[in-house]
């Protein structure tokens, strides 16, 4: 027997999925402009400070 569609459910769900994905995308173009702005400021992001040890 099938199950019973809850259409509501299933439509929130994708929406959810859907602002995961956008929010995730924003924040990995977010990061990369910022590293492109400090290595066009010069600075290397990718090292790590000795006095933080």
């Amino acid at each position: 027997m099938a199950r019973k569609p809850n259409y509501q459910f299933e439509r929130m769900e994708r929406d959810r999925q859907k602002a995961l994905k956008v929010n995730e995308k924003a924040s990995a173009k977010r990061e990369q402009r910022e590293r492109d702005r400090a290595v066009a400021a010069g600075d290397s992001p990718s090292e790590p400070d000795a006095d933080e040890t």
